[in-house]
């Protein structure tokens, strides 16, 4: 049987030649496509020193006989591409528990599971801190800075990292709807999204400050909404109108 193999490959070489080659082939388009499928980013989260906080507040109004507030969160992050390719981070969203009771269909929704905030507030000023006589101003992930006129870079190559302060705002609200606090802090889970549309997740415990604490980092801390809200609202309240004139 042996004689009789090598009588064919040595009476059919030109075929055995194609088979090989073909296999090769073959085999090396199945190995690109194993590696490029491995090569992926993989963003890190970390949280820094420095503008990390939550805070709610009251507003002065009142919905349905309760006293309203508002909450900021501000985080500052260490966002890192420990994956084996390049990406870009086109989004961050927010996730915590609101401080409702039991038992009921909000409970169940937010309490249980995740409240999310889907996108970041633009910031009117720069977050800061006073050292000594100087003032250090830490960059935000999503727009220039108001001092510098600088942008973070969001494109991150292999091992590539950014530090960057990203800032929430839940709107006006009352009642339990605001991050359950448990020993000064709250639990929230932060999400980044990449250019792939992977959502690279983290939980972390965030320090619960008064709003004057929250302001000693930005004086304009919690104002994000109301003044986009003011703004939205001046040309109709300063409309004329041809019966008015």
């Amino acid at each position: 049987m042996v004689v009789d193999v090598a009588k064919w490959l040595n009476d059919n070489q030109g075929v055995v030649s194609l088979l090989i080659f073909l296999s090769t082939i073959l085999l090396a388009w199945v190995t690109g496509l194993f590696s490029a499928s491995r090569r992926r980013p993989r963003l890190k989260i970390a949280l820094l020193e420095g503008p990390t906080l939550c805070s709610t507040f009251p507003t002065g109004e009142k919905h349905e006989g309760f006293e309203a507030h508002q909450t900021g969160i501000a985080l500052y992050l260490k966002i890192s591409n420990v994956g084996s390719a390049p990406t870009s981070i086109d989004n961050i969203q927010l996730g915590y528990r609101w401080h409702v009771r039991p038992f009921s269909i909000v409970w169940l929704r937010y309490r249980v599971f995740w409240f999310w905030l889907r996108n970041p507030a633009i910031t009117i000023e720069d977050f800061q801190v006073a050292i000594g006589e100087n003032i250090k101003f830490y960059p935000s992930l999503f727009q220039r800075s108001s001092i510098s006129g600088k942008s973070v870079n969001t494109y991150l190559q292999i091992r590539q990292s950014v530090n960057s302060v990203v800032y929430f705002e839940q709107s006006e609200s009352w009642a339990g709807f605001f991050p359950t606090p448990k020993n000064g802090r709250t639990k929230m889970r932060v999400a980044v999204l990449d250019a792939f549309g992977k959502s690279h997740k983290k939980t972390l415990y965030v320090p619960v400050v008064s709003l004057e604490e929250a302001k000693k980092y930005n004086p304009s801390f919690g104002r994000s909404l109301p003044t986009a809200r003011d703004n939205n609202r001046r040309p109709a309240e300063t409309q004329v109108t041809p019966q008015s004139v």
